[in-house]
């Protein structure tokens, strides 16, 4: 993974993943301190709110926040993405998260979307340091 100085890291999660992405931010507080954060809407609220969290919050993911990520990516200003998703709930914008992972691949930007994924992907941002 070639990050630049200060990691650019988007945070993103599904409703019901709310309280497990503040439970990652907590244990990688530290880290995620040193990176320049953005994230959807509610994501980013609580993790400014509960974690204190410099956090740029786009729109939701509904109305857009999953969009304006991968464009952010598609132009080199997102080095990772965290998108803990919740595969048991249905999502009216299943297209824009279909859309944001695939220019993931397309662009090469690790991409976790479990909690195992999000914490292998941390420690490597982590080393790195």
């Amino acid at each position: 993974m070639n990050l630049p100085t200060v990691p650019r890291l988007a945070l993103i999660a599904h409703d019901h993943k709310k309280d497990s992405m503040l439970a990652l931010a907590a244990e990688f507080l530290p880290l995620l301190q040193g990176c320049r954060l953005m994230a959807t809407g509610t994501t980013g609220g609580r993790l400014r709110k509960e974690l204190g969290l410099d956090v740029e919050c786009l729109l939701s993911g509904p109305m857009g926040g999953d969009l304006q990520i991968g464009a952010r990516l598609a132009v080199g200003e997102v080095d990772a993405v965290i998108f803990l998703r919740d595969p048991m709930t249905p999502q009216p914008h299943e297209p824009d998260i279909n859309a944001l992972v695939r220019a993931c691949d397309v662009h090469d930007v690790p991409c976790a979307t479990n909690l195992s994924g999000a914490r292998l992907l941390l420690r490597a941002v982590q080393a790195r340091g």
